[in-house]
Protein backbone atom coordinates (compact mmCIF):
# COMPACT_ATOMS: atom_id res chain seq x y z
CA UNK A 1 0.00 0.00 0.00
CA UNK A 2 1.42 3.16 -0.93
CA UNK A 3 1.41 6.58 1.43
CA UNK A 4 -1.49 7.97 -1.17
CA UNK A 5 -3.73 4.87 -0.76
CA UNK A 6 -3.27 5.38 2.94
CA UNK A 7 -3.86 9.21 2.88
CA UNK A 8 -6.51 8.36 0.76
CA UNK A 9 -8.01 5.91 3.63
CA UNK A 10 -7.49 8.68 6.40
CA UNK A 11 -9.38 11.54 4.32
CA UNK A 12 -12.53 8.98 3.92
CA UNK A 13 -12.52 8.25 7.43
CA UNK A 14 -12.13 11.72 8.21
CA UNK A 15 -15.66 12.14 5.58
CA UNK A 16 -17.32 9.09 7.64
CA UNK A 17 -16.79 10.64 11.39
CA UNK A 18 -17.83 14.03 9.58
CA UNK A 19 -20.75 12.92 8.43
CA UNK A 20 -22.06 10.30 11.39
CA UNK A 21 -20.39 11.73 14.07
CA UNK A 22 -21.89 9.02 16.49
CA UNK A 23 -20.23 10.12 19.50
CA UNK A 24 -18.41 13.69 18.46
CA UNK A 25 -15.25 14.50 19.28
CA UNK A 26 -13.51 11.37 21.71
CA UNK A 27 -12.25 12.93 25.22
CA UNK A 28 -8.83 10.90 24.90
CA UNK A 29 -6.05 12.62 24.19
CA UNK A 30 -5.19 9.65 21.57
CA UNK A 31 -8.47 10.56 19.63
CA UNK A 32 -7.83 14.23 19.60
CA UNK A 33 -4.43 14.34 18.18
CA UNK A 34 -6.04 11.60 15.55
CA UNK A 35 -9.03 13.84 15.24
CA UNK A 36 -6.75 16.91 14.66
CA UNK A 37 -4.35 14.76 12.59
CA UNK A 38 -7.33 13.71 10.02
CA UNK A 39 -8.50 17.76 9.91
CA UNK A 40 -5.24 18.63 8.81
CA UNK A 41 -5.11 15.68 6.12
CA UNK A 42 -8.41 16.74 5.06
CA UNK A 43 -6.85 20.80 4.57
CA UNK A 44 -3.86 19.84 2.48
CA UNK A 45 -5.56 17.37 0.00
CA UNK A 46 -8.74 19.58 -0.42
CA UNK A 47 -7.59 22.38 -0.74
CA UNK A 48 -5.18 21.30 -3.22
CA UNK A 49 -7.84 19.19 -4.97
CA UNK A 50 -10.80 21.96 -4.82
CA UNK A 51 -13.96 20.42 -6.34
CA UNK A 52 -12.56 17.49 -7.35
CA UNK A 53 -15.45 15.10 -8.61
CA UNK A 54 -13.62 12.12 -7.09
CA UNK A 55 -13.14 14.31 -3.57
CA UNK A 56 -17.09 15.37 -4.27
CA UNK A 57 -18.28 11.49 -5.03
CA UNK A 58 -15.82 10.36 -1.56
CA UNK A 59 -18.23 12.79 0.28
CA UNK A 60 -21.15 11.99 -0.71
CA UNK A 61 -19.99 8.21 -0.14
CA UNK A 62 -19.38 9.08 3.22
CA UNK A 63 -22.74 11.01 3.89
CA UNK A 64 -25.10 7.91 2.43
CA UNK A 65 -23.41 5.93 5.59
CA UNK A 66 -20.52 4.00 3.42
CA UNK A 67 -18.26 2.67 5.47
CA UNK A 68 -15.77 2.59 2.92
CA UNK A 69 -15.89 4.06 -0.66
CA UNK A 70 -16.25 2.34 -3.48
CA UNK A 71 -13.60 0.24 -4.98
CA UNK A 72 -14.29 2.93 -8.43
CA UNK A 73 -14.40 6.03 -5.47
CA UNK A 74 -11.41 4.83 -4.30
CA UNK A 75 -9.06 4.29 -7.53
CA UNK A 76 -10.54 7.78 -8.94
CA UNK A 77 -9.41 9.84 -5.49
CA UNK A 78 -5.86 7.69 -5.64
CA UNK A 79 -5.38 9.13 -9.13
CA UNK A 80 -6.48 12.73 -8.16
CA UNK A 81 -4.14 12.95 -5.25
CA UNK A 82 -1.06 10.67 -7.26
CA UNK A 83 -1.65 13.39 -9.99
CA UNK A 84 -1.56 16.14 -7.43
CA UNK A 85 1.23 15.46 -5.74
CA UNK A 86 3.79 14.64 -9.29
CA UNK A 87 2.80 17.77 -10.37
CA UNK A 88 3.39 20.10 -7.50
CA UNK A 89 6.22 18.46 -5.35
CA UNK A 90 5.44 21.08 -2.40
CA UNK A 91 2.19 19.46 -2.23
CA UNK A 92 3.75 15.95 -2.51
CA UNK A 93 5.88 17.59 0.76
CA UNK A 94 3.00 18.88 2.67
CA UNK A 95 1.28 15.36 2.41
CA UNK A 96 3.58 13.72 3.34
CA UNK A 97 4.48 15.70 6.58
CA UNK A 98 0.41 15.73 7.64
CA UNK A 99 0.38 11.48 6.94
CA UNK A 100 3.59 11.11 8.92
CA UNK A 101 2.13 12.94 11.74
CA UNK A 102 -1.21 11.20 11.39
CA UNK A 103 0.89 8.04 11.88
CA UNK A 104 2.60 9.13 14.92
CA UNK A 105 -0.28 9.28 16.75
CA UNK A 106 -0.38 5.26 16.93
CA UNK A 107 -2.09 2.33 15.23
CA UNK A 108 -5.84 2.78 14.01
CA UNK A 109 -7.30 -0.32 14.65
CA UNK A 110 -11.12 -0.89 12.75
CA UNK A 111 -13.11 -3.79 12.41
CA UNK A 112 -16.72 -3.49 10.74
CA UNK A 113 -18.79 -6.45 9.82
CA UNK A 114 -16.22 -9.00 11.06
CA UNK A 115 -18.94 -12.36 10.72
CA UNK A 116 -19.08 -14.45 14.08
CA UNK A 117 -16.31 -16.23 15.82
CA UNK A 118 -16.54 -19.31 18.19
CA UNK A 119 -13.85 -20.24 20.34
CA UNK A 120 -13.26 -24.17 22.51
CA UNK A 121 -11.32 -26.35 24.55
CA UNK A 122 -9.20 -23.41 26.12
CA UNK A 123 -9.16 -20.96 23.20
CA UNK A 124 -10.00 -17.06 22.19
CA UNK A 125 -12.47 -16.32 19.89
CA UNK A 126 -13.10 -12.70 19.26
CA UNK A 127 -14.92 -10.71 16.31
CA UNK A 128 -13.57 -7.13 17.24
CA UNK A 129 -10.31 -5.60 17.65
CA UNK A 130 -7.92 -7.56 20.50
CA UNK A 131 -5.60 -4.62 22.54
CA UNK A 132 -4.04 -6.82 25.54
CA UNK A 133 -3.53 -5.14 28.43
CA UNK A 134 -4.64 -1.80 27.02
CA UNK A 135 -1.84 -1.86 24.13
CA UNK A 136 -1.47 0.18 21.82
CA UNK A 137 -1.85 4.21 21.66
CA UNK A 138 -3.96 4.47 19.00
CA UNK A 139 -7.57 4.69 18.03
CA UNK A 140 -10.01 1.49 17.80
CA UNK A 141 -13.49 1.01 16.78
CA UNK A 142 -15.97 -2.08 16.12
CA UNK A 143 -19.17 -1.63 14.23
CA UNK A 144 -21.39 -4.36 13.89
CA UNK A 145 -19.03 -7.02 15.07
CA UNK A 146 -20.61 -10.54 14.65
CA UNK A 147 -21.14 -12.87 17.36
CA UNK A 148 -18.41 -14.70 19.52
CA UNK A 149 -18.88 -17.97 20.97
CA UNK A 150 -16.70 -19.61 23.56
CA UNK A 151 -17.43 -23.24 24.46
CA UNK A 152 -16.06 -25.46 27.06
CA UNK A 153 -13.29 -24.82 29.77
CA UNK A 154 -11.34 -22.14 29.73
CA UNK A 155 -12.62 -20.75 26.51
CA UNK A 156 -13.20 -16.71 26.07
CA UNK A 157 -15.09 -14.81 23.80
CA UNK A 158 -15.25 -11.18 22.94
CA UNK A 159 -17.01 -8.45 20.39
CA UNK A 160 -16.06 -4.94 20.17
CA UNK A 161 -12.73 -3.80 22.13
CA UNK A 162 -11.04 -5.98 24.31
CA UNK A 163 -8.58 -4.45 26.25
CA UNK A 164 -8.67 -7.84 28.66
Amino acid sequence: MTGVEIAVGYLFAWMVRKATRVAGRADAEVDRALDEGMDRLHEVVSARLGPDPALERAQEEAEAGRDAPSERTRRRLIDAVEDAAERDPGFAQELARALAALQATGPVDTVIDSGASTASGGGRASTGVLRPGGAGGGSATAQRTGDATAEGAGSRASTGVDYS
